[in-house]
């Protein structure tokens, strides 16, 4: 059997959610091993919720993630339209078939009526089908004046639908729990529920990924197949991701769009590396693994259920071991990528052997080298950290000897120079080159100091420590 599969997002939200991102990820290894297909369609018939622009976002955090599609809407493909924005004539025309078969209902209930039997609902532990309070009078009659109506599913009552699920196994739910869904809406656009199975069977999907959350969904789907007469998919429900406090994975308490992890500096590679490791783990017990070999190892039958814990800190540790895993040349080409307006832009190649392993993101590159390129700014609280008396007298010395040192500058003459300096002031030469560091930098941690002196160069050095002496004259002391 040819694979295909899809992956369905309505244009709601910035772009891609992080845990949509792990089903997209599973959905199209999946389908990549079996030599299959993932298709990208768009879930546009919520307009009251559709974010401008968030299509586009859609198509390209897919591409930016190396998650490209066979067929979408603005690839095209053999099952077109993929917006379903596009197709609203085929919903219609299935929607009126369900009303032939007597598996659907014209339903001419106002939102007042609506709201009134949804409170009389509420106390009910079974919920009574709608239909038994829907006025069914004069249908015809009503559809010739061009009443507003909707089209609704019509729920057989105490009836048990089970259906195999490749990660949970078989599933029952009594249609008791389920309402008469609305399948086609008064606006001409049909909900998520006609939609979503009238363009699977279309396009061919046979294989339906997605998250947990949908699982109560399932068998108003399944009626509405059993209705056309199709062959039912596979369904696969992917848990969702949660929080380490275990709750659902939301912004409240994280950042979910896929695009902030790539502008904070996470490698797309670590990304979905950790992501594959959302509900799976690699049969080798491997935590960094290529794409190809996830491809290769991946199987949704051995999903876990439980909802997996996205943890940022494993994925911070995790991309730090991609980015020492690169080669000076790569990580310099993808620093330069990602820092396009960045001040040390110029000596990025220079300070990748110095950062490489100090970096967990891109992004940590920022504060480590903001100062080579450009005056730093000055923290005296950062002076208050240095444990010696007299900070602005020795900085006066250290700029005096700096004049003097021989140039070119060497490393092993300036570090034999200050500690000689350190030890005729009677301090450490931590201190001495603590203070050194914060006068050329403003930071107390910073990348090899004498490589970014050699980079910023001797006279600017020299300006900047006679600079921090002028100042501030008053820096405080705390010798302790």
């Amino acid at each position: 059997m040819n694979v295909r599969t899809r992956f369905a997002p309505s244009p709601t939200g910035d772009d891609i959610h992080i845990g949509n991102l792990s089903t997209v990820l599973k959905t199209w290894a999946f389908a990549k091993k079996n030599n299959g297909q993932f298709v990208l369609r768009i879930e546009d018939t919520d307009q009251e919720r559709l974010v401008e622009g968030s299509e586009q976002k859609i198509e390209d955090a897919l591409k930016r993630f190396s998650l490209n599609y066979d067929e979408g809407p603005d690839v095209g493909g053999e099952f077109g339209p993929y917006r379903q924005s596009e197709r609203l004539d085929i919903y219609k025309k299935y929607a009126e078939e369900l009303i032939t078969k007597g598996v659907a209902y014209y339903c001419f209930c106002s939102k007042e009526r609506i709201e009134e039997l949804r409170k009389q609902e509420e106390q009910k532990e079974v919920k009574t089908k709608h239909l038994h309070f829907c006025n069914q009078n004069n249908i015809e009659e009503r559809l010739s004046k061009k009443e507003s109506y909707v089209i609704r599913l019509k729920v057989p009552e105490h009836q048990d639908i089970t259906f195999d699920d490749i990660v949970r196994g078989k599933i029952t739910i009594n249609t008791d729990q389920i309402d008469d869904q609305i399948l086609l809406k008064s606006d001409g656009f049909p909900t998520y529920h006609l939609a979503v199975v009238i363009d699977d069977y279309l396009m061919k999907i046979n294989y339906i990924t997605r998250a947990d959350e949908w699982i109560s969904s399932t068998p108003k789907h399944i009626l509405l197949y059993q209705a056309f007469g199709w062959e039912l998919p596979v369904f696969c429900h992917l848990p969702l991701l949660r929080n380490t406090d275990k709750s659902k994975l939301s912004k409240r308490k994280n950042a979910v769009w896929a695009s902030w992890y790539l502008e904070q500096g996470y490698l797309k590679e670590a990304i979905l590396n950790y992501l594959a490791l959302m509900g799976w783990t690699h049969p080798e017990q491997k935590e960094i693994f290529s794409m190809e070999e996830f491809i290769e190892k991946f199987d949704l039958k051995d999903v876990n259920p439980l909802g997996p814990i996205f943890d940022i800190q494993k994925l911070e540790w995790m991309n730090g071991e991609y980015i020492r895993a690169l080669s000076d040349q790569e990580l310099t080409k993808r620093l330069e990528e990602y820092l396009i307006d960045h001040p040390s832009k110029d000596h990025i190649a220079k300070l990748v052997p110095l950062v490489k392993e100090r970096i967990k993101k891109l992004s940590d590159f920022i504060p480590l080298t903001n100062f080579i390129s450009q005056s730093p700014e000055y923290d005296l609280n950062d002076f208050n950290k240095v444990k010696v008396d007299d900070k602005k007298e020795i900085l006066e010395k250290i700029s005096l000897t700096l004049e003097n040192i021989e140039k070119p500058w060497k490393k092993e003459n300036f570090e034999n120079t200050f500690q000689n300096l350190a030890k005729d002031l009677n301090m450490g030469n931590r201190e001495m080159f603590q203070l050194i560091r914060l006068a050329v930098s403003g930071q107390l941690v910073t990348p090899p100091l004498f490589e970014c002196i050699k980079i910023i160069g001797e006279d600017e050095v020299l300006n900047r420590v006679k600079e921090i002496t002028k100042k501030y004259p008053n820096i405080p002391d705390s010798k302790g």
